[in-house]
């Protein structure tokens, strides 16, 4: 423990709050809660025998903690939860489900609002329903809310004649007002009852909507009802109602040796509408990662929080009740926390949790099928190029310029035949600036890895023909790196070609090692044009700023790191780009007015 923590303990208030703490090159490592501040973070340094790995791990990085005073505990969860999400700390329980689920959109804040696929949640007053983990049954669920309710599906309407999908009977045509806004929001109305599950709601007042059409002789409109009717009937009969009624989350939790799985099922209205996964490292209690999730998954601002929540495991008393307070005054009425013992949540509890042992065997025998897959990739490729030992570690590198501009290169490294992300690097290349020479550039970058003799390679592949080879060769060789394997991969025919050998080897085109040895060829271009195209969109704004009056080096450079791009700058308002660091609304309006002059001009020399 060194003397400024020390400090630190001696001054803790006895009062609610958050600790923060810091790592050597004051990195924010973890971010937590506490009762009374005092209590909770000399709990920490004291006998180190009687925490877990992880906590002695964290203790001994720890060089600096700060506190926050709070008000209450509600408010140190709040502010938990927010600084937990700005640094990402490295030992928090970090939420990371296994895939970006879909879900749908229903853009409530439009006139006439539309329905689609998104992947994005924004806070735009559109409601969204899911994540769907089953993306087929997600756009059948699509089709059939078009079949019932003909809402439109362009983007833009034009209102000076219906589309095609007016004249097939898929739009009422909404841009050319043949339908009202209350009619067309009836329907859009009846779609969300449907998402929400609530389709008994539906049938009675598309009955309602019905009966009324027919008593005032307007027969078109109460067929078209009587089919929506119908229809809802088929979708409910196809729904299996788990629950006499209510809304709920169920939360199972499972675990073996390596990882966490987390299994979140949604019921709505009694029936079980979707489900979704996270998968965590392994290394805290239950109670604590379910506590954890809580916090972060129902923290962020479009999740439904339902009236209860089932958990596989209860937070500590005191947790669980500051828990319930703050998600019941975020929800506007009141949730609760349970964990049933019998009946039947208790079995859709285990059922979670079944779900979720399932997920990870799942996982890790995927993980098996594709280690020994890419093992026997790694083996093909061997004894293809004819190299002795087997290929460990693969490095592959590649240039990526613009006419000689912004001039980088990449390296990627694959272990025993699959990626390893940690071991990747990348290069900005000096010797070549401004005038491009590829195989100057791949001599610069393989000087600058392997003179010094570190974790070398089983195999090195350059991306190029004979003559990027040839560049790399003469480095490597005259490096003393005799015993190296190197290769180089063509691109127009796939063709390797190997030191001393004037022909080239043609692998079939469906052999895994080919596979292989395309998918390292492919990731270092990636890994290298992502690196080239973020230079030189940092190169392009700042050149674009230079003429900007009022805009110098210092608000160039924090107008970069908040924006990153040039496009979301010109999209930001005057208030955003004054909310810059360095930046007053006086800059904010001359750059705004800059980019809309550039604008108008680009309008203008098109119009000509």
């Amino acid at each position: 423990m060194n003397e400024q923590i020390a400090t630190t303990l001696k001054m803790l208030p006895e009062k609610s709050g958050v600790y923060i703490m810091h790592d050597v090159t004051d990195r924010v490592i973890y971010v937590g809660k506490a009762v009374i501040l005092k209590n909770r973070v000399r709990s920490y340094f004291r006998e180190s025998g009687q925490h877990s790995v992880k906590v002695q791990a964290l203790v001994s990085h720890v060089e600096r903690i700060e506190t926050i005073v709070t008000d209450s505990e509600i408010e140190a969860l709040i502010l938990e939860c927010n600084l937990i999400k700005k640094y990402r700390p490295r030992y928090n329980i970090m939420l990371k489900d296994d895939k970006t689920y879909p879900y749908l959109k229903v853009t409530l804040q439009e006139d006439f609002p539309r329905l689609f696929v998104t992947r994005r949640v924004l806070k735009d007053g559109a409601a969204y329903y899911g994540p769907y983990a089953d993306v087929g049954a997600m756009h059948a669920t699509v089709k059939l809310l078009r079949g019932m309710f003909p809402i439109r599906k362009c983007r833009t309407m034009n209102p000076d004649r219906p589309c095609l999908q007016y004249h097939i009977k898929r739009c009422l045509a909404p841009c050319a007002g043949y339908i009202s806004k209350e009619a067309y929001r009836r329907m859009v109305d009846n779609i969300c009852l449907v998402l929400d599950g609530k389709t008994a709601d539906l049938k009675h007042s598309l009955k309602a909507q019905m009966q009324q059409a027919a008593e005032t002789l307007d027969f078109e409109n109460a067929a078209r009802l009587r089919d929506q009717l119908q229809a809802v009937e088929r979708l409910d009969e196809q729904q299996k109602a788990v629950l006499a009624a209510g809304d709920m989350d169920i939360v199972g939790y499972a675990a073996d040796n390596f990882s966490v799985c987390l299994q979140l099922f949604f019921v709505r209205a009694g029936k079980l509408i979707g489900r979704k996964e996270f998968f965590l490292p392994v290394g805290d209690p239950e109670p604590e990662v379910v506590a954890a999730f809580v916090k972060q998954y129902y923290y962020q601002d479009e999740v439904f929080i339902p009236k209860e929540i089932l958990l596989s495991s209860l937070p500590e008393a005191g947790e669980a009740e500051v828990l319930t307070e703050w998600l019941t005054a975020k929800a506007g009425h009141k949730v609760e926390l349970l964990q049933p013992q019998r009946g039947d949540k208790a079995k859709l509890l285990k059922l979670a949790c079944e779900n979720a042992l399932k997920l990870i065997q799942e996982k890790e025998r995927i993980g098996q099928l594709q280690q020994e897959s890419n093992l026997q990739a790694a083996e093909d490729l061997q004894q293809a190029i004819g190299v002795s030992h087997p290929l460990e570690r693969m490095e592959c590198f590649d240039i990526s310029h613009t006419q000689g501009a912004e001039t980088v290169a990449s390296m990627v490294v694959f272990k025993d035949g699959a990626p390893s992300k940690s071991d990747y690097r990348r290069f900005k290349l000096l010797s070549t600036e401004g005038k491009p020479d590829d195989f100057k550039s791949m001599q610069e970058v393989v000087y600058r890895r392997y003179s010094k003799y570190e974790n070398l390679p089983s195999l090195v592949v350059i991306d190029g023909g004979k003559g990027q080879l040839s560049s790399a060769l003469e480095v490597i060789r005259g490096l003393g790196l005799a015993e190296l394997p190197v290769i180089g991969l063509a691109k127009r025919e796939e063709e390797i070609f190997l030191e001393g050998r004037s022909d080239s080897i043609m692998l079939d085109k469906e052999s895994a090692a080919l596979h292989l040895i395309q998918r390292i060829r492919d990731e270092a271009h990636r890994f290298a044009i992502t690196y080239h195209r973020k230079l030189r969109g940092k190169r392009n704004l700042v050149s674009i700023l230079d003429h900007v009056e009022g805009i110098g080096p210092k608000r160039r450079q924090a107008l970069w790191q908040h924006f990153t791009s040039l496009d979301a700058m010109k999209a930001a308002t005057v208030a955003e780009l004054a909310a810059v660091e360095g930046m007053n609304i006086a800059a904010a309006e001359k750059l705004a007015a800059f980019f809309a002059a550039d604008v108008a001009g680009k309008k203008a020399r098109m119009d000509k």
